[in-house]
C-alpha cells in the first residue's frame, strides 16, 4: 500500500507543529495535550476526528502539541505550557520536585496495557543474541525511550557488556517506525522498537517489516501512558480520564481506538511502571553512571 497514504510513523516525524481545534467549543479555556511517538495510520484525518472527541466530552479546545523527543515534550509540562501528554514509561519514573505529573490512563493493547522492547535485525542477519550485534552500527529511537534506549543498554549490560562501548557506532532515529526503516535498509545492523509499533509496521508496512526479524524480546511493561499536569482542574482531568476509558463503549470511540489498533484505555496504578524504574536503578548501579533520577 502507498506509504504516502496509509503511512505508520511517529509523530516525531513531523518535527514541532500544532493541531488545534476548531474554535466552536473554545470558551472555557484550551486543553494542550502533547505527543511524541504516537502511531497513526492516515494521521491528519485521525487527529481532527480525535481532537473533536476529545473536545465535545471534555468542554475544552483540543489542541494536539508535536514535538520531536520526549525531552522536548517533558519541558513542556515542566513549563505549564501542556496539560496533558501522552508520554514513555521512561520519562514517567524520573524523579521530579516537585511532582507535577499525574498518571491519568494508560492504553489497552491486546487486553492488556503491556508492551515490549524488540531488537531487530536485517531479516538475513547471521546475528542470532545481542552478543553477535558486538562492534556493530545500532539504532536508538530516543534517550528518554524505555523500549527504544534503557532497555537494550540493560540487556548488553546484563550480558556483561558496556553499553557504553559494546556496539560500534550508535544513533537516535527518534521514530520507532525510523528505526524499523533503518535496519531494513541496512543503515544499521541492528534496533531497539516499541514492540506495539513492530507490529504495526508489521501489519501495515509489510514491504519494510519483511526485510527485518526479531532477534530478541523482552519481558513486558507498562504501555507509554497518558500523563496531566497537576495544575489542570480536577474535574477537566477527571472528564478526560472518563472520555478515554468510555471510548471503547461507543460507537465512535471504538472507531477511533481501532485506527490506533488499541482496545481501549484504562486506570492503572503507578506500580505498572515500577519495573521500568528498577530496571533503571540496576543500569545506574551496574554501569557508575546516572541512567535515571529515581523516586
Amino acid at each position: 500500500m502507498d506509504r504516502r497514504r496509509f503511512l505508520v510513523t511517529s509523530l516525531a516525524a513531523t518535527g514541532s507543529s500544532v493541531i488545534p481545534l476548531s474554535p466552536a467549543i473554545a470558551g472555557s479555556g484550551e486543553l494542550r495535550i502533547g505527543l511524541t511517538a504516537v502511531v497513526v495510520r492516515e494521521y491528519a484525518r485521525f487527529f481532527r476526528d480525535f481532537r473533536r472527541y476529545l473536545g465535545l466530552r471534555t468542554g475544552r479546545a483540543v489542541t494536539f502539541v508535536q514535538r520531536r523527543t520526549y525531552a522536548d515534550i517533558m519541558d513542556l509540562l515542566s513549563r505549564r505550557e501542556l496539560e496533558a501528554a501522552w508520554i514513555c514509561g521512561y520519562p514517567y519514573v524520573q524523579k521530579r520536585d516537585p511532582e507535577y505529573l499525574s498518571l491519568l490512563v494508560a492504553p489497552i493493547y491486546r487486553g492488556a496495557p503491556l508492551y515490549r522492547s524488540y531488537v531487530i535485525t536485517p531479516s538475513d542477519s547471521p546475528a542470532r543474541s545481542i552478543d553477535d550485534l558486538k562492534g556493530k552500527v545500532f539504532a536508538y529511537s530516543d534517550p528518554d525511550s524505555n523500549s527504544g534506549y534503557l532497555v537494550p543498554r540493560a540487556t548488553v549490560a546484563e550480558a556483561g557488556y558496556d553499553p557504553e562501548s559494546f556496539f560500534r557506532f550508535t544513533f537516535f532515529t527518534y521514530n520507532h517506525a525510523e528505526t524499523v526503516a533503518a535496519v531494513a535498509d541496512r543503515v544499521a545492523d541492528g534496533g531497539a522498537v516499541d514492540s506495539y509499533v513492530y507490529d504495526l509496521v508489521t501489519k501495515y508496512e509489510t514491504h519494510l517489516a519483511r526485510r527485518t526479524r526479531v532477534l530478541a524480546s523482552s519481558r513486558t511493561y507498562g504501555f507509554p501512558p497518558i500523563v496531566v499536569h497537576n495544575s489542570l482542574e480536577p474535574d477537566v482531568t477527571e472528564r478526560l480520564r472518563a472520555t478515554l476509558v468510555g471510548m471503547s463503549d461507543d460507537r465512535e470511540g471504538k472507531e477511533l481506538l481501532g485506527q490506533l489498533d488499541l482496545d481501549g484505555f484504562k486506570v492503572v496504578k503507578p506500580s505498572l511502571y515500577d519495573s521500568i524504574r528498577d530496571l533503571a536503578t540496576r543500569l545506574a548501579a551496574r554501569s557508575g553512571k546516572r541512567e535515571v533520577v529515581t523516586k
